[in-house]
């Protein structure tokens, strides 16, 4: 029998209304629309929410799925998981049915849909997936805090906040812009960072965009000592800014040094 059509589809992040057309044709069409959850057996998924606010159940064709997929960085244990989520997509695969696996953002940035692609080329090299993108919170966040990411020739980079405060004092001299994800872990570390290098006007935290939940904030100081997951900070330094106008040089060291005086 002929495989089934393996989907990806990204569902944006948390506006029902940024889903797109073709994430909501093919989410109503698919055999099986798969979703992911945390707690093993919850029924309860982001992406799924994300998804009831654009699309009614009696509006989609298939079946629902719920993949377990844990919150923690033990490889361990996340790889069994991502096996089995595997092993139960082939299945369906095998028997020619259609799979869409909804993502919060998009499948290609910072997914789970890239464990699953990459456990499902083991098991079905010869399956070709469909990649639906969607609405990432990278751009959604400059929706928010109307701040451009780039223009002109400016640069801009995304970086987990987790790991990439180290690297902070080099990023600002190479980008304009640093979209410091999952950031709500090290807010007072970066907080405290970007007093020391005189750059903390420059950050604005937004916390759940597009959702009923948004925050934000434009001083890390008021931003509440606790963890959220749908976080990020927006570092604008944009020091880069006006140079096709010829208002400004591309000088990034020299703008950086002033800040410093």
């Amino acid at each position: 029998m002929k495989l089934g059509t393996m989907y990806a589809v990204g569902v944006g992040t948390g506006d029902p209304e940024l889903l797109t057309l073709k994430a909501h044709r093919i989410l109503s069409q698919a055999d099986v629309v798969a979703f992911p959850e945390k707690d093993a057996g919850s029924q309860q998924s982001f992406a799924q929410h994300i998804v009831d606010g654009s699309l009614r159940r009696s509006d989609m064709r298939g079946e629902v799925l719920f993949l377990h997929f844990p919150m923690t960085r033990d490889p361990y244990v996340n790889i069994p998981a991502w096996q089995k989520a595997a092993e139960t997509i082939a299945c369906l695969l095998r028997q020619g049915k259609s799979v869409a696996f909804a993502t919060e953002g998009d499948p290609s940035v910072y997914s789970t849909w890239a464990y699953i692609q990459e456990e499902l080329s083991e098991i079905l090299p010869e399956l070709d997936p469909v990649i639906i993108p969607g609405i990432t919170s990278v751009t959604a966040i400059p929706s928010q805090t109307k701040i451009p990411l780039a223009d002109g020739q400016e640069r801009f980079c995304v970086v987990p906040a987790t790991w990439g405060l180290e690297c902070l004092e080099r990023l600002v001299l190479d980008f304009d812009t640093i979209m410091l994800i999952k950031a709500g872990r090290v807010i007072p570390k970066l907080t405290k960072q970007l007093q020391a290098m005189n750059m903390l006007d420059c950050a604005t935290y937004v916390s759940h965009a597009t959702t009923k939940q948004q925050e934000v904030y434009t001083d890390l100081n008021d931003v509440p000592n606790e963890h959220r997951y749908f976080s990020m900070v927006q570092l604008s330094v944009r020091s880069r800014r006006g140079v096709l106008r010829g208002t400004t040089q591309s000088q990034p060291c020299a703008v950086l040094e002033s800040r410093r005086a």
